[in-house]
């Protein structure tokens, strides 16, 4: 096997649930091939370079294995190596985008006391 379509070896090393939302990525440049915007009928080759933006954040892999079929998640990691870079920077954005929820999220629910002050306050 020389390469696979870039939308079914996505497919494959669930980046995405379907062929189709892997197709509609690639529409929307969200993968690149070597620094190349990739079509969905691009071929991918051992080695590689992709940067996949979906909605865990922005991975860059290299490809170690050629696959056309989906399969456990542990064989699907098995076809790619992310690389040092680009665990750091999803990391740094998951411990921030963490942080900016914990702020704000309340302590407890309101009681009944809070809740009636809150409803002062909107005019009801």
């Amino acid at each position: 096997m020389n390469g696979v379509r870039i939308d079914k070896w996505l497919w494959a090393a669930r980046f995405f649930k379907t062929r189709a939302l892997a197709a509609k990525a690639c529409e929307m440049n969200r993968i690149t091939s070597n620094e190349i915007v990739a079509k969905a009928a691009r071929e991918v080759r051992l080695g590689d370079m992709l940067t996949v933006k979906n909605e865990a954040g922005i991975f860059v892999v290299e490809v170690l294995v050629l696959s056309e079929m989906r399969g456990p998640a542990a064989v699907a990691q098995t076809l790619y190596r992310e690389t040092e870079a680009s665990k750091v920077d999803r990391d740094r954005v998951a411990a921030e985008r963490k942080a900016l929820f914990a702020e704000d999220a309340p302590v407890a629910r309101p009681s009944k006391r809070d809740r009636r002050e809150i409803n002062r306050f909107r005019g009801r």
